[in-house]
């Protein structure tokens, strides 16, 4: 019987179109190793809060989301190099590969050279207590914390290419291996810190700092040795003549990663300015357990975006439909388990961190509906992308980045912290019409104006 089963699952990964066979194989692996990681992340929590307390917990996600937002000065580029990557592979000229990940490595070195010597020039001046609205006896040690998350959080923009190189070539499960590790290694980092230290802000940044440029770097010299030795940067194939085709495509992705990071990101900032740092913990909380559900669905579209690409690049129509079919039936099974996981959040909360933080049920409702709508616009965005159709997103994107602050701001003022989600679901309902309208146009030929660009 269990040889029958087995038979059974290794038939059903075998069959169909060899690209399909490939992605269902991706996201199994993946399963693993982002499941993993998921445990990793979620372990983190507890054991950061109890090391720190509530309040710097807050401080330190409030001051990693802040420099988190310089992630998207790379302008795109890493997309950019994601879609035009696929294309080369799909075309087999490898030499057109090289070229690209060779000037893409060249420019984000350069750009993030110089936004470390202009944070490295302002930062003594910057007041962190007031930033994070934190105790003022703390400044000088936020001003160090800010100043060696920053550091290795260039280096990480960096060496973090050979994971967006291995998305692109549908080899997502290893990009989501080097998650799990870096969150394993900042597990243990931080474990050990709870057994030798007490609460120390500057000793957390550097666990979780460190952990993956190291997993990044030691990622590098595998695959540039091994399966990526073809596509290994060299100074001899940077080509200038190429940055327009990253950056046309680059800067589009980038106008649009800034409206995402604005959506997402500046909820702390705002929650910590209105509300304080211990907010912004429970704040926290509640997404990371919710976030487990987007954490598993890009598990099934990561892969999407490189597979398609490829498959509009040889236009393979049908296959592209069918599998568009299938996860939108993934997206309703998902809608069903954030319900499930609303209905018991309060008693998951207890186990995970405790009775000591308690979490409002209206900020659980908000992010169960945020991340229902947020995971279908994935599906489509998936497409969009793979295909290269964006600028209808781009300026969806821009709308959204002008009024998200003011109206998260007042719908704060108006029903508490849930106020920043509530305003983020209101964006995720408008990009959902507009989304899947513009898929059946692109889909069926039948994209005119700005519905094809």
């Amino acid at each position: 019987m269990n040889f029958q089963l087995v038979n059974f699952i290794r038939s059903s990964i075998d069959n169909g179109h060899a690209r399909s066979v490939k992605a269902k194989k991706t996201i199994i692996s993946s399963f693993l190793f982002r499941g993993l990681s998921i445990v990793t992340t979620l372990l983190l929590v507890p054991v950061t809060v109890n090391y720190l307390n509530t309040t710097n917990y807050g401080i330190w996600i409030t001051i990693s989301s802040i420099i988190g937002w310089f992630a998207y000065f790379d302008v795109g580029l890493g997309n950019g190099m994601r879609n035009k990557f696929a294309e080369a592979v799909a075309k087999n000229d490898h030499e057109l590969a090289k070229t690209y990940v060779s000037t893409t490595y060249t420019l984000m070195i350069i750009i993030f050279s110089v936004i470390l010597i202009l944070f490295l020039l302002i930062n003594p001046i910057l007041n962190w207590a007031k930033i994070l609205n934190a105790p003022s006896e703390i400044s000088t040690e936020l001003s160090k914390l800010a100043l060696i998350v920053f550091v290795f959080f260039c280096l990480q923009m960096v060496f973090q290419l050979i994971g967006t190189m291995l998305i692109a070539n549908q080899e997502a499960e290893k990009s989501s291996l080097f998650g799990f590790l870096g969150n394993f290694l900042a597990l243990i980092i931080v474990y050990l810190l709870t057994v030798t230290t007490s609460g120390n802000l500057i000793f957390i940044g550097l666990a979780y700092s460190i952990s993956p440029v190291m997993i990044f770097l030691l990622a590098s010299f595998w695959f540039y040795k091994r399966s990526f030795k073809i596509y290994t940067p060299s100074i001899k194939y940077v080509k200038l003549t190429y940055v327009k085709d990253l950056m046309n495509l680059g800067v589009k992705f980038f106008i649009i990663q800034t409206s995402v990071l604005v959506l997402i990101q500046a909820s702390n900032i705002i929650i910590a300015q209105l509300f304080g740092p211990e907010e912004v913990t429970k704040f926290n909380i509640a997404f990371r357990y919710f976030n487990v559900v987007i954490m598993f669905w890009w598990i099934f579209i990561s892969p999407i975006w490189s597979a398609i690409t490829e498959a509009w690049v040889i236009k393979d129509i049908d296959w592209i439909k069918n599998v568009m079919k299938k996860l939108k039936i993934y997206w309703i099974i998902l809608s069903i388990g954030t319900i499930i996981m609303l209905v018991f959040s309060e008693f998951m909360y207890r186990i995970w961190v405790g009775s000591e933080i308690e979490i409002p049920l209206s900020i659980s409702i908000s992010l169960a509906f945020y991340i229902i709508s947020y995971s279908y616009n994935g599906i489509f965005y998936q497409f969009l992308n793979g295909v290269g159709v964006i600028k209808l997103q781009l300026y969806a994107g821009v709308f959204s980045t002008i009024f998200y602050v003011p109206l998260a701001i007042l719908l704060c003022e108006l029903i508490g912290v849930s106020g920043v989600i509530v305003a983020n679901i209101v964006f995720n309902s408008i990009n959902m019409v507009w989304s899947t309208i513009q898929y059946q146009k692109v889909i069926n030929k039948k994209a005119f104006g700005i519905w094809g660009k």
